[in-house]
């Protein structure tokens, strides 16, 4: 699987009824422009797209990403924070999961090839298409242990 562009989010859109409209192709682009190990809430993007005189609801950014996501072009998150954060689903061997402090929100992202093995392996034997596979664990780093811990 390749990297996203606007042309093939275009026909895999058009394969499935939709048109790729300008709103969806700038929150691609954001997305394929975004740093490496940066996640976006949907209120972050709408905040990004407002600074760059973009004009688009929140409500096309909730739809469009729900969408994206469906679709495997983005990977939803389930973060610290208790909402969803977004990034591009890259192509295998650039999938990647998180470690999450609970405390403060740091997220480190790692690789491991056992996860996505597993992942692939359980998806083939019940018959399912594979679009995503991702582990987020959830702990305390140590800056935090160490804040916790009594003087």
């Amino acid at each position: 699987m390749a990297p996203y562009t606007a042309t093939s989010l275009k026909a895999e859109l058009n394969d499935r009824g939709w048109r790729l409209t300008p709103q969806r192709e700038t929150i691609l682009q954001v997305f394929q422009n975004l740093p490496e190990g940066n996640h976006l809430s949907a209120e972050d993007l709408y905040n990004l797209l407002q600074e760059e005189g973009e004009q688009i609801s929140l409500s096309t950014i909730y739809r469009t990403l729900k969408l994206m996501a469906r679709m495997g072009i983005l990977r939803e998150l389930e973060l610290a924070e208790g909402h969803k954060h977004y990034e591009l689903n890259q192509p295998y061997p650039h999938h990647h999961h998180h470690l999450i402090c609970v405390r403060c929100n740091k997220t480190i992202e790692f690789k491991s090839d056992s996860i996505l093995k597993v992942g692939s392996k359980t998806a083939q034997k019940e018959g399912y298409h594979l679009l995503d596979c991702q582990l987020t664990i959830h702990a305390v780093c140590p800056t935090c242990q160490r804040a916790l811990l009594p003087l």
